[in-house]
């Protein structure tokens, strides 16, 4: 199981989405990643330890 993230979270003050254009790169790549299916990293499982992100 891997830890759940949130990229909208707000974690500090400073929310860096409003920051950031809506055109901008780290968007394109967050959606990539997001479009990798969750099998594709059944290899990293563990059953012991801190869970992966």
């Amino acid at each position: 199981m891997f830890k759940h993230y949130n990229m909208n979270q707000v974690v500090l003050p400073l929310d860096l989405e409003i920051k950031l254009d809506k055109d901008d790169m780290a968007f394109v790549v967050n959606d990539l990643v997001e479009q990798i299916p969750e099998e594709a990293f059944a290899s990293f499982s563990r059953d012991t330890g801190c869970p992966a992100y």
